[in-house]
Protein backbone atom coordinates (compact mmCIF):
# COMPACT_ATOMS: atom_id res chain seq x y z
CA UNK A 1 0.00 0.00 0.00
CA UNK A 2 0.94 3.58 -0.89
CA UNK A 3 0.69 6.10 1.77
CA UNK A 4 0.26 9.05 -0.54
CA UNK A 5 -2.91 7.37 -1.40
CA UNK A 6 -4.37 8.40 1.90
CA UNK A 7 -6.78 11.42 1.79
CA UNK A 8 -7.67 11.79 5.80
CA UNK A 9 -7.71 9.50 8.83
CA UNK A 10 -10.98 9.76 11.29
CA UNK A 11 -10.91 9.97 15.14
CA UNK A 12 -14.06 9.23 16.11
CA UNK A 13 -15.33 11.53 19.30
CA UNK A 14 -17.08 8.10 20.83
CA UNK A 15 -14.24 5.73 20.98
CA UNK A 16 -10.29 5.91 21.51
CA UNK A 17 -8.10 4.79 18.60
CA UNK A 18 -8.79 5.74 14.61
CA UNK A 19 -10.36 4.60 11.53
CA UNK A 20 -9.06 5.51 8.16
CA UNK A 21 -11.28 6.32 5.27
CA UNK A 22 -9.94 4.82 2.02
CA UNK A 23 -9.32 7.19 -0.81
CA UNK A 24 -8.01 6.64 -4.61
CA UNK A 25 -8.66 2.74 -3.90
CA UNK A 26 -6.51 2.64 -0.97
CA UNK A 27 -6.81 2.53 2.85
CA UNK A 28 -3.76 2.59 5.58
CA UNK A 29 -3.01 3.26 8.89
CA UNK A 30 -1.01 6.22 9.47
CA UNK A 31 1.25 4.30 12.25
CA UNK A 32 2.52 1.84 9.05
CA UNK A 33 5.80 1.88 9.17
CA UNK A 34 6.72 -1.54 7.28
CA UNK A 35 5.34 -0.07 3.52
CA UNK A 36 6.60 3.47 4.60
CA UNK A 37 8.69 3.49 1.19
CA UNK A 38 5.91 3.45 -1.18
CA UNK A 39 7.64 0.83 -3.56
CA UNK A 40 10.64 2.96 -4.15
CA UNK A 41 13.72 1.63 -4.88
CA UNK A 42 15.90 0.50 -1.70
CA UNK A 43 12.25 -0.28 0.12
CA UNK A 44 14.55 -2.34 2.86
CA UNK A 45 16.66 0.30 3.66
CA UNK A 46 14.76 3.14 4.19
CA UNK A 47 11.19 3.78 6.14
CA UNK A 48 9.07 7.12 7.39
CA UNK A 49 9.63 8.32 11.08
CA UNK A 50 8.08 11.03 12.81
CA UNK A 51 10.25 14.04 13.34
CA UNK A 52 8.30 16.53 14.35
CA UNK A 53 4.99 16.45 16.34
CA UNK A 54 2.24 18.92 17.80
CA UNK A 55 -0.45 17.10 19.74
CA UNK A 56 -4.10 18.84 18.86
CA UNK A 57 -6.44 19.93 20.62
CA UNK A 58 -9.51 22.41 20.56
CA UNK A 59 -8.31 25.88 20.48
CA UNK A 60 -9.96 27.74 23.99
CA UNK A 61 -11.01 31.07 22.91
CA UNK A 62 -8.70 33.24 24.41
CA UNK A 63 -6.00 31.09 22.03
CA UNK A 64 -8.12 31.62 18.41
CA UNK A 65 -6.47 33.06 15.27
CA UNK A 66 -5.95 36.55 15.83
CA UNK A 67 -7.80 38.77 12.77
CA UNK A 68 -7.76 38.56 10.35
CA UNK A 69 -8.64 35.22 10.75
CA UNK A 70 -7.74 31.64 9.06
CA UNK A 71 -10.02 32.10 5.89
CA UNK A 72 -8.82 33.51 3.14
CA UNK A 73 -5.00 34.22 4.67
CA UNK A 74 -1.81 32.86 4.57
CA UNK A 75 -0.36 30.74 8.29
CA UNK A 76 3.21 30.61 8.42
CA UNK A 77 4.33 28.28 11.12
CA UNK A 78 8.02 27.43 12.08
CA UNK A 79 8.76 23.77 13.64
CA UNK A 80 11.78 22.53 14.86
CA UNK A 81 12.35 19.58 13.40
CA UNK A 82 14.70 16.20 15.67
CA UNK A 83 15.89 13.99 12.42
CA UNK A 84 17.20 14.92 9.06
CA UNK A 85 16.37 13.93 5.60
CA UNK A 86 15.83 14.94 2.33
CA UNK A 87 12.04 13.50 1.96
CA UNK A 88 9.18 14.66 3.66
CA UNK A 89 5.19 14.36 4.64
CA UNK A 90 3.49 16.93 6.08
CA UNK A 91 0.10 16.11 8.21
CA UNK A 92 -2.46 19.08 9.23
CA UNK A 93 -5.46 18.04 11.48
CA UNK A 94 -8.83 19.07 12.00
CA UNK A 95 -10.36 16.18 13.83
CA UNK A 96 -11.82 19.35 16.49
CA UNK A 97 -13.13 21.19 13.63
CA UNK A 98 -17.34 21.80 13.25
CA UNK A 99 -16.70 21.75 9.48
CA UNK A 100 -14.61 21.42 7.45
CA UNK A 101 -11.43 22.94 6.87
CA UNK A 102 -10.39 23.69 2.82
CA UNK A 103 -6.32 24.17 2.15
CA UNK A 104 -5.63 26.10 -1.45
CA UNK A 105 -1.87 25.83 -1.33
CA UNK A 106 0.48 24.71 1.22
CA UNK A 107 4.41 25.07 0.77
CA UNK A 108 7.66 24.04 3.04
CA UNK A 109 10.77 25.94 3.20
CA UNK A 110 13.89 26.09 5.33
CA UNK A 111 13.98 28.91 7.69
CA UNK A 112 16.21 32.09 6.75
CA UNK A 113 15.15 33.34 10.46
CA UNK A 114 11.70 34.82 11.84
CA UNK A 115 8.66 35.28 8.76
CA UNK A 116 11.35 34.63 6.34
CA UNK A 117 12.07 31.41 4.30
CA UNK A 118 15.14 30.31 2.13
CA UNK A 119 13.01 31.14 -0.63
CA UNK A 120 15.89 28.63 -3.06
CA UNK A 121 14.50 25.61 -1.21
CA UNK A 122 10.75 26.22 -0.96
CA UNK A 123 8.66 23.99 -2.55
CA UNK A 124 4.29 22.82 -2.94
CA UNK A 125 2.87 19.84 -0.59
CA UNK A 126 0.90 18.24 -3.22
CA UNK A 127 -2.02 16.26 -0.88
CA UNK A 128 -3.19 13.38 -3.15
CA UNK A 129 -1.09 15.09 -6.27
CA UNK A 130 -3.82 18.17 -6.13
CA UNK A 131 -2.77 21.08 -4.64
CA UNK A 132 -5.95 21.86 -2.57
CA UNK A 133 -7.19 19.69 -0.34
CA UNK A 134 -10.56 19.42 2.24
CA UNK A 135 -10.65 18.21 5.25
CA UNK A 136 -13.57 16.96 6.95
CA UNK A 137 -14.18 17.74 10.51
CA UNK A 138 -12.70 14.90 12.94
CA UNK A 139 -10.39 14.04 10.29
CA UNK A 140 -6.22 14.42 9.70
CA UNK A 141 -4.78 14.37 6.11
CA UNK A 142 -0.89 13.20 5.40
CA UNK A 143 0.43 15.10 2.32
CA UNK A 144 2.67 13.40 -0.48
CA UNK A 145 6.49 12.99 -0.41
CA UNK A 146 7.98 16.50 -1.18
CA UNK A 147 11.53 16.35 -1.65
CA UNK A 148 13.93 19.01 0.72
CA UNK A 149 17.32 18.63 2.36
CA UNK A 150 17.21 19.70 5.99
CA UNK A 151 19.54 18.71 8.45
CA UNK A 152 18.68 17.51 12.12
CA UNK A 153 17.61 20.06 14.88
CA UNK A 154 16.68 22.71 11.75
CA UNK A 155 13.72 24.70 11.09
CA UNK A 156 11.43 23.95 8.86
CA UNK A 157 8.44 26.90 8.01
CA UNK A 158 5.28 25.62 6.71
CA UNK A 159 3.12 28.42 4.67
CA UNK A 160 -0.68 27.57 4.50
CA UNK A 161 -3.26 29.30 2.01
CA UNK A 162 -6.36 28.54 3.72
CA UNK A 163 -10.01 29.35 1.72
CA UNK A 164 -12.30 28.54 4.87
CA UNK A 165 -11.78 27.71 8.36
CA UNK A 166 -14.31 26.33 10.75
CA UNK A 167 -15.19 28.15 13.82
CA UNK A 168 -13.53 25.69 16.05
CA UNK A 169 -10.13 25.42 15.29
CA UNK A 170 -7.62 22.50 15.86
CA UNK A 171 -4.60 23.68 17.46
CA UNK A 172 -1.59 23.62 19.63
CA UNK A 173 -1.59 26.64 21.96
CA UNK A 174 1.66 25.95 23.97
CA UNK A 175 3.73 26.37 20.86
CA UNK A 176 6.57 28.55 22.48
CA UNK A 177 6.90 29.64 18.70
CA UNK A 178 6.07 32.43 16.71
CA UNK A 179 3.33 31.85 14.09
CA UNK A 180 2.70 34.63 11.92
CA UNK A 181 -1.00 35.10 9.75
CA UNK A 182 -1.77 37.32 6.55
CA UNK A 183 -4.53 37.89 4.08
CA UNK A 184 -4.14 36.82 0.57
CA UNK A 185 -2.08 33.84 -0.65
CA UNK A 186 1.36 34.67 0.30
CA UNK A 187 2.78 31.34 0.72
CA UNK A 188 5.80 31.85 -2.13
CA UNK A 189 6.82 35.62 -0.27
CA UNK A 190 10.18 35.36 1.12
CA UNK A 191 9.36 37.31 3.96
CA UNK A 192 6.01 38.57 5.21
CA UNK A 193 6.34 42.64 6.06
CA UNK A 194 3.09 43.41 8.22
CA UNK A 195 2.08 40.00 9.23
CA UNK A 196 0.39 39.32 12.95
CA UNK A 197 1.59 37.46 15.35
CA UNK A 198 0.60 34.47 17.61
CA UNK A 199 2.21 32.01 19.61
CA UNK A 200 0.24 29.35 18.86
CA UNK A 201 0.13 26.35 15.94
CA UNK A 202 -2.65 26.00 14.15
CA UNK A 203 -3.35 22.86 11.98
CA UNK A 204 -0.28 21.74 11.78
CA UNK A 205 0.54 18.09 13.82
CA UNK A 206 3.44 16.53 12.39
CA UNK A 207 6.39 16.07 10.10
CA UNK A 208 7.44 12.76 8.86
CA UNK A 209 11.17 12.01 7.69
CA UNK A 210 12.06 9.55 5.60
CA UNK A 211 15.12 7.60 7.19
CA UNK A 212 17.45 4.81 7.33
CA UNK A 213 15.69 1.85 8.44
CA UNK A 214 17.49 1.44 11.80
CA UNK A 215 16.19 5.18 12.61
CA UNK A 216 13.25 5.17 16.08
CA UNK A 217 11.05 7.83 17.31
CA UNK A 218 10.51 8.31 21.08
CA UNK A 219 7.70 9.77 22.39
CA UNK A 220 6.96 12.06 24.80
CA UNK A 221 3.35 12.08 26.46
CA UNK A 222 2.73 14.88 29.05
CA UNK A 223 1.47 17.74 30.40
CA UNK A 224 2.73 21.31 30.24
CA UNK A 225 5.80 20.76 31.64
CA UNK A 226 7.02 18.66 28.69
CA UNK A 227 5.19 21.39 26.60
CA UNK A 228 7.58 23.82 28.14
CA UNK A 229 5.60 25.83 29.94
CA UNK A 230 8.39 28.52 31.19
CA UNK A 231 10.92 27.68 28.49
CA UNK A 232 11.87 30.53 25.91
CA UNK A 233 10.13 32.03 22.59
CA UNK A 234 11.66 31.05 19.73
CA UNK A 235 14.67 29.34 21.68
CA UNK A 236 12.92 25.04 21.57
CA UNK A 237 14.37 24.52 25.09
CA UNK A 238 11.45 22.28 26.25
CA UNK A 239 13.25 19.35 27.76
CA UNK A 240 12.62 16.88 24.83
CA UNK A 241 13.94 19.23 22.89
CA UNK A 242 17.16 20.15 25.29
CA UNK A 243 16.83 15.67 24.91
CA UNK A 244 17.07 16.14 21.07
CA UNK A 245 20.10 17.68 21.00
CA UNK A 246 21.45 15.38 23.47
CA UNK A 247 20.98 12.26 21.18
CA UNK A 248 22.37 14.11 18.20
CA UNK A 249 25.26 14.62 19.67
CA UNK A 250 25.68 10.61 20.07
CA UNK A 251 26.79 8.26 17.20
CA UNK A 252 25.15 5.71 18.87
CA UNK A 253 21.84 7.69 19.61
CA UNK A 254 21.84 10.27 16.41
CA UNK A 255 19.50 7.90 14.64
CA UNK A 256 16.85 8.81 17.39
CA UNK A 257 13.77 11.48 16.49
CA UNK A 258 11.69 12.93 19.73
CA UNK A 259 8.18 13.40 19.45
CA UNK A 260 6.38 15.92 22.24
CA UNK A 261 3.21 15.08 22.51
CA UNK A 262 2.61 17.18 25.86
CA UNK A 263 -0.34 19.21 26.02
CA UNK A 264 -0.57 22.01 28.75
CA UNK A 265 -2.85 21.07 31.44
CA UNK A 266 -3.22 17.84 30.74
CA UNK A 267 -4.60 14.97 32.90
CA UNK A 268 -4.28 11.31 32.35
CA UNK A 269 -7.70 10.07 33.89
CA UNK A 270 -10.53 12.58 33.36
CA UNK A 271 -10.85 16.63 32.09
CA UNK A 272 -7.84 18.72 31.75
CA UNK A 273 -7.04 20.75 28.41
CA UNK A 274 -7.30 18.53 25.47
CA UNK A 275 -8.06 14.45 25.38
CA UNK A 276 -6.42 13.04 28.45
CA UNK A 277 -3.30 11.07 27.86
CA UNK A 278 -5.86 8.04 27.56
CA UNK A 279 -7.84 8.85 25.29
CA UNK A 280 -5.04 10.26 23.19
CA UNK A 281 -2.85 7.07 23.05
CA UNK A 282 -3.53 5.96 20.11
CA UNK A 283 -3.20 8.58 17.71
CA UNK A 284 -0.39 10.76 19.79
CA UNK A 285 2.02 7.80 20.68
CA UNK A 286 1.58 4.40 18.78
CA UNK A 287 0.23 5.65 15.50
CA UNK A 288 3.53 7.92 15.00
CA UNK A 289 5.83 6.75 12.52
CA UNK A 290 8.58 4.78 13.67
CA UNK A 291 7.63 4.97 17.62
CA UNK A 292 9.80 2.65 19.07
CA UNK A 293 10.19 3.92 22.75
CA UNK A 294 7.33 6.47 24.88
CA UNK A 295 8.42 7.92 28.30
CA UNK A 296 5.26 8.74 30.56
CA UNK A 297 5.63 11.89 32.11
CA UNK A 298 2.37 12.94 32.97
CA UNK A 299 0.01 13.04 35.94
CA UNK A 300 1.02 15.62 38.17
CA UNK A 301 -2.69 17.60 37.04
CA UNK A 302 -4.76 15.07 38.03
CA UNK A 303 -2.82 15.17 41.77
CA UNK A 304 -2.90 18.05 41.87
CA UNK A 305 -6.73 18.70 41.26
CA UNK A 306 -7.54 16.10 43.71
CA UNK A 307 -10.27 16.75 46.55
CA UNK A 308 -8.87 15.74 50.50
CA UNK A 309 -6.93 12.70 51.53
CA UNK A 310 -10.13 9.75 50.34
CA UNK A 311 -9.51 11.58 46.78
CA UNK A 312 -5.38 12.28 46.50
CA UNK A 313 -5.79 8.35 47.32
CA UNK A 314 -8.20 7.40 44.81
CA UNK A 315 -6.68 9.08 42.36
CA UNK A 316 -3.07 8.18 42.82
CA UNK A 317 -4.55 4.21 42.80
CA UNK A 318 -6.05 5.27 39.41
CA UNK A 319 -2.74 6.49 38.00
CA UNK A 320 -1.23 3.64 38.60
CA UNK A 321 -3.74 1.21 36.76
CA UNK A 322 -3.81 3.42 33.84
CA UNK A 323 -0.17 3.48 33.85
CA UNK A 324 -0.20 -0.33 33.95
CA UNK A 325 -2.89 0.01 31.02
CA UNK A 326 -0.59 2.45 28.92
CA UNK A 327 2.52 0.16 29.07
CA UNK A 328 0.05 -3.11 28.36
CA UNK A 329 -1.14 -1.08 25.30
CA UNK A 330 2.57 0.39 23.82
CA UNK A 331 4.47 -3.39 24.62
CA UNK A 332 1.16 -4.58 22.84
CA UNK A 333 2.61 -2.43 19.40
CA UNK A 334 6.13 -3.06 20.55
CA UNK A 335 7.19 -0.27 22.05
CA UNK A 336 9.71 0.23 25.35
CA UNK A 337 8.26 2.04 28.01
CA UNK A 338 9.83 4.33 30.25
CA UNK A 339 8.10 5.58 33.81
CA UNK A 340 9.24 9.55 34.42
CA UNK A 341 8.59 10.19 38.38
CA UNK A 342 6.48 13.35 39.00
CA UNK A 343 8.15 16.31 40.04
CA UNK A 344 7.97 17.89 42.97
CA UNK A 345 5.36 20.83 43.57
CA UNK A 346 5.39 22.12 47.20
CA UNK A 347 5.16 25.77 47.14
CA UNK A 348 2.56 25.78 44.48
CA UNK A 349 -0.75 25.80 44.15
CA UNK A 350 -1.40 21.92 43.71
CA UNK A 351 0.74 21.87 46.97
CA UNK A 352 -1.07 19.84 50.15
CA UNK A 353 -0.05 17.18 52.32
CA UNK A 354 -2.44 14.95 50.61
CA UNK A 355 -1.25 16.00 47.12
CA UNK A 356 2.32 14.96 48.52
CA UNK A 357 1.72 11.76 49.59
CA UNK A 358 -0.09 10.82 46.72
CA UNK A 359 3.06 11.44 44.91
CA UNK A 360 4.77 9.95 46.75
CA UNK A 361 2.86 6.56 46.13
CA UNK A 362 2.73 7.05 42.64
CA UNK A 363 6.30 7.23 42.33
CA UNK A 364 7.39 4.62 44.67
CA UNK A 365 5.60 2.27 42.34
CA UNK A 366 6.63 3.67 39.45
CA UNK A 367 10.18 3.25 40.70
CA UNK A 368 9.46 -0.10 42.54
CA UNK A 369 6.85 -1.74 40.94
CA UNK A 370 9.10 -3.11 37.63
CA UNK A 371 5.95 -2.40 35.33
CA UNK A 372 8.06 0.36 33.56
CA UNK A 373 11.14 -1.36 31.05
CA UNK A 374 13.24 1.52 33.14
CA UNK A 375 12.51 4.61 35.54
CA UNK A 376 13.64 8.15 34.90
CA UNK A 377 13.88 9.18 38.04
CA UNK A 378 13.25 13.02 37.38
CA UNK A 379 12.37 13.68 40.47
CA UNK A 380 15.37 12.53 42.16
CA UNK A 381 17.29 14.82 40.09
CA UNK A 382 14.97 18.00 40.30
CA UNK A 383 14.18 17.95 44.33
CA UNK A 384 15.15 20.18 46.75
CA UNK A 385 17.40 18.41 48.85
CA UNK A 386 17.06 20.64 52.27
CA UNK A 387 12.66 19.96 51.18
CA UNK A 388 12.35 16.73 48.76
CA UNK A 389 8.58 18.12 48.37
CA UNK A 390 9.75 20.81 46.70
CA UNK A 391 11.44 21.97 43.36
CA UNK A 392 15.73 22.70 43.63
CA UNK A 393 15.53 26.76 43.65
CA UNK A 394 17.78 27.16 40.74
CA UNK A 395 15.71 24.57 38.56
CA UNK A 396 12.07 26.50 39.84
CA UNK A 397 10.20 28.58 36.92
CA UNK A 398 8.68 30.83 39.84
CA UNK A 399 5.05 29.18 40.41
CA UNK A 400 7.12 26.07 42.43
CA UNK A 401 5.76 23.68 39.35
CA UNK A 402 7.27 24.29 36.19
CA UNK A 403 11.30 24.51 35.88
CA UNK A 404 12.62 27.35 33.95
CA UNK A 405 15.22 27.25 31.98
CA UNK A 406 17.78 25.39 33.54
CA UNK A 407 15.34 22.84 34.74
CA UNK A 408 14.66 21.85 31.72
CA UNK A 409 18.51 21.12 30.93
CA UNK A 410 18.58 19.76 33.56
CA UNK A 411 15.84 17.14 32.92
CA UNK A 412 17.28 16.30 30.05
CA UNK A 413 20.50 15.57 31.27
CA UNK A 414 19.35 12.79 33.94
CA UNK A 415 17.94 11.23 31.01
CA UNK A 416 20.93 7.83 30.01
CA UNK A 417 21.26 8.20 26.29
CA UNK A 418 21.88 4.19 26.58
CA UNK A 419 18.10 3.45 26.77
CA UNK A 420 17.69 4.46 23.09
CA UNK A 421 21.57 3.18 22.06
CA UNK A 422 21.55 1.25 18.87
CA UNK A 423 21.21 -2.69 20.23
Amino acid sequence: MNHSDVKSVAFPKARIGVRVSAQAGAALCVACIACASGGRPGASQVRWIGSWEAAPQLTEPRNLPPAPGLSGSTLRQVVHVSLGGSRWRLRLSNQFGDGPLTVAAVRVARSAGGDSIDAATSVTVPFAGGATTTIPAGHAVLSDAVGIAVPPLSDIVVSVHILAAPPAVTGHPGSRTTSYLIPGNRTEAPRLPGAITAEHWYIISGLEVESPAESAALVVLGNSIADGRGSGTDKNNRWPDNLARRLQGSASTEHVAVLNAGIGGNKVLTGGLGPTALARLDRDVLSQAGARWLIVSDGVNDLGEARGVEGSALVARQLIDAYGGIIRRAHERGLRVYGATVLPFGGSFYASVDHELARTTVNTWIRDSGAFDAVIDLDAAMRDPADVSRLRGDADGGDHLHPNELGYRMMADAIDLALFSRQ
